[in-house]
């Protein structure tokens, strides 16, 4: 291994996904020298690769495929000859998605002048990164930002063929006819909706009793439901235990209430969660120990019980969510260029990307029970919404969670087509600390979807115009 002045940097940051650009773009802006160590060819991390920009790409299709086929005729639409799918056509626009992003940071960083190494980083001491064991460079302060992995299940080993993980479910070359999706959260529920749309018949297992389950109750059933209607069979208290052939066909099996249940499956997409990615990272080497679940721990400055070595993103606590490690990728970096970096963890939100989408933000209301918080909760639905009814997207609600004392908005949930935009509006009253009133009296456009969200803020006073 080699080394010189060249290879010698005020910051070095290893992975190059959302965290870990965007920490290299800040420590640049902030004039650090900056390295970038990535083993992939592109940067974007899984993000961009293979997580949440392919499977937008694809949820956007497959919702146009979905309104061709099925919906244009009663919209007045009318398609001359049969509406059919060219999945290979489907493929080709999704990767020139990811291409173009993908591209785009790597311009971003070169423009910035950040120095990119191309390699699996591997922390060796003193301030040291071997890249694939062939050169190494040296840097004060050393960012960890390697993201996460899928898990597997034990007794379900992935293939990569027909026992699949998201990276597969994003580039299957054929529509299965089953598709068996384990988990149902935000990437099963997102991936069965796309091969749902798509012509599989989709059965979604959860092991616990409802989807989403970050959501509170009132949410999640009104998810189920319109999952159900869209052809989704949807198991919650269901535990897989593993597959078997019948009839020479590969089936799931799954138990519930004491009874065995079997689904047949020709892709089987396991979905059940993400862990910490610090795979050969060498941590021991400087002293780290990862927690029983794999993550590193930090103090509230992002550091880690080495001395110059940070660590962000979805190997620390909170979220697995690529905004989340953003945010964290500026603080740090503002805080070694000895700026006052900062995330405010109580207004990350998070969203499901379906249709409608899901999407929330702070406490719901069965945590601020269990929390003993008295609070005033503010509901509206969106079938008393004008531009909703107008647009056949009724399915869904607003809901905001206000303390009982204050009227400061603790949380808020969103079910509606475009919630993932919405959500933001919400984000902004509580990041100043906003009231519910706050949000009723703030001016919206009319007709919006998002006036849901001015009526709920005054239903949390029994003040909603358009409700009874």
């Amino acid at each position: 291994m080699s080394e010189s002045s060249n290879n010698q940097f005020e910051v070095a940051i290893i992975g190059g996904g959302p965290g870990g650009y965007v920490a290299a773009i800040r420590c640049a802006q902030l004039g650090l020298k900056t390295a970038l160590v990535e083993k992939r060819k592109t940067l974007g991390g899984t993000c961009l690769n293979v997580g949440c920009i392919p499977s937008k790409a694809l949820l956007h299709t497959s919702e146009q495929f979905v309104f061709a086929a099925h919906h244009a005729a009663e919209a007045g639409v009318e398609i001359d000859g049969q509406v059919s799918l060219n999945l290979e056509t489907v493929m080709k626009k999704k990767d020139k998605v990811v291409q173009q992003l993908t591209g785009g940071v790597d311009m971003l960083v070169k423009k910035r002048g950040i120095t990119r190494f191309d390699g699996h980083g591997k922390l060796l001491g003193d301030g040291k990164i071997a890249i694939d064991d062939k050169e190494e460079i040296t840097a004060k302060n050393i960012i960890l930002a390697t993201g996460s992995s899928v898990v597997d299940l034990p007794f379900l080993p992935q293939d990569g063929e027909t026992i699949v993980s998201s990276d597969q479910a994003i580039a299957f070359d054929s529509v299965p006819e089953n598709l068996v999706v384990i988990g149902a959260g935000a990437i099963g529920l997102e991936l069965g909706s796309v091969w749902a749309r798509y012509g599989s018949k989709v059965t979604v297992v959860e092991f616990l009793p409802k989807v989403a389950a970050g959501y509170d109750d009132d949410v999640s059933k009104l998810l189920e439901r319109s999952f159900k209607k869209q052809g989704l069979s949807i198991h919650t208290n269901t535990k897989v235990t593993g597959t078997k052939e019948i009839d020479g066909k590969l089936n799931v099996v799954a138990e519930k209430k004491g009874k065995e249940l079997t689904f047949p499956a020709d892709k089987v997409l396991v979905a059940v969660g993400r862990k910490p990615y610090t795979e050969n990272l060498g941590l021991d080497s400087v002293g780290i120990t990862p927690t029983d679940r794999g993550f590193i721990e930090i103090d509230d400055h992002f550091k880690t019980s080495a001395d110059g070595i940070f660590a962000i993103g979805d190997i620390v606590r909170g979220p697995m969510l690529a905004h989340k490690a953003e945010e964290e990728g500026v603080a740090i970096a503002e805080m070694i260029a000895g700026k006052a970096g900062h995330v405010n963890y109580d207004v990350i939100p998070n969203v499901i990307y379906t249709e409608p989408e899901v999407a929330g933000v702070g406490i719901t209301e069965a945590q601020a029970k269990d929390k003993g918080i008295a609070v005033k909760v503010g509901k509206f639905p969106l079938t008393g919404n004008g531009r909703a009814i107008a647009s056949d997207a009724t399915d869904g609600m607003v809901k905001i969670i206000a303390c009982a004392e204050t009227d400061k908005i603790l949380g808020g949930q969103i079910v509606a087509k475009g919630a993932s935009e919405m959500i933001s509006e919400i984000v902004t009253h509580m990041e100043y600390g906003g009231s519910a009133e706050d949000l009723g009296r703030t001016v919206h456009a009319h007709p919006t979807i998002s006036e849901a969200i001015k009526e709920a803020g005054l239903a949390v006073d029994k003040a909603a115009i358009h409700s009874l």
